[in-house]
């Protein structure tokens, strides 16, 4: 396999704090971080929560891709391969979050109840990808939180070959790469690049307390214009009200 882009983060551990940080960030509120630092492709197309009412899910990025079939080589037969989903299942480390490359497809299941309940076994935080899920009811009950595109009967081979794990993908039109960040909730997953991720944890918290401040505003009955965003007269008093917050 290729070895990853410099920025690339050997390890797929992420320090707890980081965790603690972002779980509190909507992924709202990173798309507009990094549209501020000029990012606008970020949000995974297609991976959307298969349940409501999960917690926020942060984790670094472990990549697998499929590409279309082939009828030599999607088979049943290469389930037992070496280079399979079952094996790739084996090297993702706890707290990771599966990103899947299933360029879309939306008629062949990418992975079943036994596949999410072995990664729910090894710790695997999340699976995300913009294909689709067999065996729903099972995968439900596996508990492993999953963000994609819905359910279909047939499995992978039907329409999919499975090629690698840990090397860039697009899923959902965004270019994942292997330890880049990943946040999931109710709106869907977002990615943050590796590199671009002390400046998310340094501006992301302020950007959400700013727009805090700005709802509390109009549930006084505050007018957005001037408001949303903030020009300089609202932005001082939104500083003196932290200020206060931070004396008290």
């Amino acid at each position: 396999m290729p070895m990853p882009p410099p920025s690339v983060p050997a390890t797929l551990d992420l320090d707890p704090k980081v965790v603690q940080t972002l779980s509190q960030v909507t992924t709202a509120t990173l798309t507009t971080v990094l549209l501020k630092k000029g990012l606008r492709n970020v949000w995974l197309r297609g991976a959307r929560p298969i349940r409501t009412g999960m917690p926020r899910l942060v984790g670094r990025a472990f990549t697998l891709r499929f590409v279309p079939a082939r009828e030599d080589l999607a088979t049943p037969e290469s389930w037992g391969s070496p280079i399979s989903t079952r094996a790739a299942i084996e090297d993702m480390p706890a707290g990771c979050i599966a990103v899947v490359d299933a360029m879309g497809v939306q008629d062949a299941g990418i992975f079943g109840d036994i596949l999410c309940a072995r990664m729910a076994k090894r710790g695997v935080a999340a699976l995300v990808s913009d294909g689709v899920v067999r065996d729903l009811h099972g995968v439900l009950g596996t508990n492993l939180p999953v963000w994609c595109s819905g359910a279909a009967a047939p499995a992978s081979v039907t329409s999919l070959t499975f090629v690698a794990w840990q090397q860039p993908v697009a899923c959902g039109g965004v270019a994942v790469f292997p330890g880049d960040v990943v946040v999931c909730d109710d709106d869907g997953a977002v990615l943050i690049p590796a590199a671009l991720l002390d400046h998310v944890l340094e501006h992301a918290p302020e950007q959400e307390r700013l727009e805090g401040w700005i709802m509390d505003e109009v549930n006084k009955g505050a007018a957005l214009p001037g408001l949303y965003p903030p020009n300089a007269e609202n932005l001082a008093r939104y500083k003196a009200a932290v200020a206060g917050q931070a004396k008290a």
